[in-house]
């Protein structure tokens, strides 16, 4: 065991996926500059070392390029680990994405496979509107793509190597202030224990992180964290969180979050994305569709205004919904 950070967990494996199979490489946008920082977030510093520019590709400032040869090399029968820097920028290969990535296994009866893995760093982390949304609720509508949310390093390495050797399109949701090495004082140190053995983690599974009696909170990406933070505190006051994970969107764990809440009889969802058609909204229509007769309270959702994520620091942290909104939510459903 030793301790990574989220940017070493994804490094390792994708180091590690890379020894054991050659059609495995990386692609996107300042990953291989030797001696260089390894992408926006360092995950890949050293890998084109180890295995050369044929394997770690840098690209031009060019996402639907990125994402075409992509998907026209997985298509063919490689494994590509496409990065594309910002999650905002992944609206120039959008087209591709959906109406290539996301259908062609579909239109050709199973015949023509994508096993595609598109890395996405999302959330709110003093880079301004531009630089800042999170999109995975808005990819999880699209049938055919597979949608992982890592929270923490352990998750990290073993979604993303379950991600690059399934048959699919894999878009992995990394939260910007989860990573560790960013250099940046808002980042959150979410290092831990992870094995030296590999280990993979399904795709489709979700984790308890803390069980409680008293509520259920699903959170995703950063958000655990913040929910994580507010059961210490709750505890004091003998009031127990139960913090679900779901790890993945798509597939969807519903089995997990709702014997959660079959035991708590409330839940709460977290969510740094945009409430409206937000994935905690498919979550609790899941709830409330299946097992209604359960809940003692109203579900509850918190996060952000619907407005862009303002730059002044002052309000950005007003925009993020954090433990304190989450506390005082916990109040009101448990008065």
């Amino acid at each position: 065991m030793r301790r990574l950070s989220v940017a070493e967990a994804v490094r390792e494996a994708i180091a590690e996926e890379m020894r054991q199979n050659e059609k495995v490489f990386c692609i996107g946008e300042d990953i291989g500059i030797e001696g260089g920082f390894g992408g926006a977030f360092g995950v890949t510093q050293g890998l084109s070392e180890e295995f050369g520019h044929q394997r770690i590709l840098d690209t031009p400032i060019a996402e639907a390029g990125i994402a075409g040869v992509a998907i026209g090399a997985a298509i063919m029968g490689m494994r590509p680990i496409a990065d594309v820097q910002y999650g905002d920028f992944i609206f120039v290969a959008m087209d591709q994405l959906i109406n290539n990535a996301a259908k062609l296994r579909y239109l050709s009866k199973g015949k023509i496979k994508v096993p595609l893995v598109m890395r996405i760093p999302v959330g709110v982390s003093g880079r301004g509107t531009q630089h800042a949304q999170s999109l995975e609720s808005l990819l999880s509508h699209i049938p055919g793509l597979k949608i992982v949310c890592p929270s923490t390093p352990y998750d990290a390495k073993g979604l993303l190597k379950s991600a690059i050797r399934d048959d699919n399109p894999v878009m992995v949701f990394e939260h910007k202030l989860l990573y560790g090495a960013t250099g940046r004082k808002e980042a959150l140190d979410v290092s831990m224990d992870v094995p030296k053995e590999e280990y993979l983690i399904p795709i489709g599974r979700a984790d308890v992180k803390r069980e409680g009696k008293d509520i259920t909170i699903v959170g995703l990406l950063k958000t655990v964290h913040t929910a994580l933070t507010a059961a210490k505190r709750l505890k004091k006051e003998g009031i127990e969180l139960e913090v679900i994970d779901p790890r993945t969107l798509v597939p969807l764990d519903e089995e997990t979050i709702l014997k959660s809440v079959k035991k708590t009889g409330r839940i709460i969802i977290i969510q740094e994305d945009n409430l409206f058609s937000g994935w905690g909204a498919e979550v609790i229509s899941l709830v409330t569709e299946k097992i209604f007769d359960y809940l003692d309270a109203p579900p509850k959702r918190i996060g952000p205004p619907a407005t862009p994520v303002p730059f002044a620091p002052v309000m950005e942290k007003y925009y993020v919904p954090d433990e304190e909104d989450l506390i005082k939510e916990v109040a009101k459903i448990m008065g």
